[in-house]
């Protein structure tokens, strides 16, 4: 877009092996999301777009698990969507808990009633707009033996962190697989200069904004993947600086000559930062 490669993860939400080769990929729209609006608005038949490996951890293992919880919100349905249509006829016991505001906002809504009325799964559905947001003291009733299942969920950031709240206080957390769309940000950094070395373009960025995001917006090329420090792709050396990552507060510090590899996506400047880019 305007000469900038820009990346962004989306689920695959078609069945896996489909004899086309085809896959399907469902993007929501995000407001101000610039990636989503721009493929909405002008993705046509014959656009080239490149594809990265897919990468991330939230799958069903090998082993299919005997009672399966899968807990979304939203559009954090889709890699669930993925899930359903590949596997859902080699699971015996599937609950599927989606939370949306209204029946019409459901994305997949028919796909996923279908599949209940077919028996494959029990399908709860909460529609916040009358109901409110779901709480994890909700599922006590909705799905009370929840701790006994293997549990996937994927939605709002709030509510994956309740959750995963949740499950560890029952003593559940190894049960409760997660999946997010951006990282949880617990501490933000001061903010600072980043300095593009080879490019010459000087950003001024405050705390909590990755530094990946400050550099794209400033017009630099920038190495992108997961945006949630999963896959690696963002990583820039850092002659020197400090920067802190966002999810944990953890501080990297590098001085002339180190090149300390940093990971852009989920770090943000603390201080003054020189990157060889």
């Amino acid at each position: 877009m305007d000469g900038i490669r820009l990346w962004r993860s989306y689920s695959v939400s078609s069945s896996a092996g489909h004899p086309s080769g085809r896959i399907d990929v469902t993007v929501n729209a995000v407001r101000d999301g610039v990636v989503s609006s721009y493929l909405l608005n002008n993705a046509r038949r014959g656009m080239v777009l490149n594809l990265d490996l897919p990468a991330g951890d939230f799958v069903v293992p090998r082993q299919r698990p005997a009672k399966s919880l899968f807990l979304t919100a939203g559009s954090g349905i889709t890699p669930v969507m993925g899930i359903l249509r590949s596997l859902v006829h080699e699971l015996s016991d599937v609950v599927v808990v989606h939370s949306a505001r209204t029946s019409e906002d459901v994305v997949f809504g028919a796909d996923l009633r279908a599949l209940a009325e077919q028996g494959r799964i029990t399908l709860i559905e909460r529609h916040t707009g009358a109901e409110g947001r779901l709480k994890p003291a909700d599922l006590d009733a909705l799905v009370p033996d929840r701790f006994e299942r293997e549990t996937w969920a994927c939605g709002p950031g709030e509510m994956l962190d309740a959750l995963s709240a949740n499950w560890s206080e029952a003593g559940a957390a190894e049960r409760l697989h997660v999946e997010r769309f951006r990282p949880t940000v617990l501490i933000a950094g001061e903010g600072g200069t980043v300095t593009f070395e080879r490019s010459g373009k000087t950003v001024e960025t405050p705390g909590g904004v990755s530094i990946l995001d400050a550099g794209e917006a400033a017009g630099q090329l920038m190495p992108s993947g997961c945006r949630m420090g999963i896959c690696y792709s963002c990583v820039l050396p850092m002659r020197e600086g400090i920067v802190r990552d966002m999810r944990d507060g953890t501080v990297t510090t590098a001085v002339e000559g180190d090149n300390v590899l940093v990971q852009t996506c989920i770090s943000a400047a603390a201080g003054p930062c020189h990157l060889d880019a």
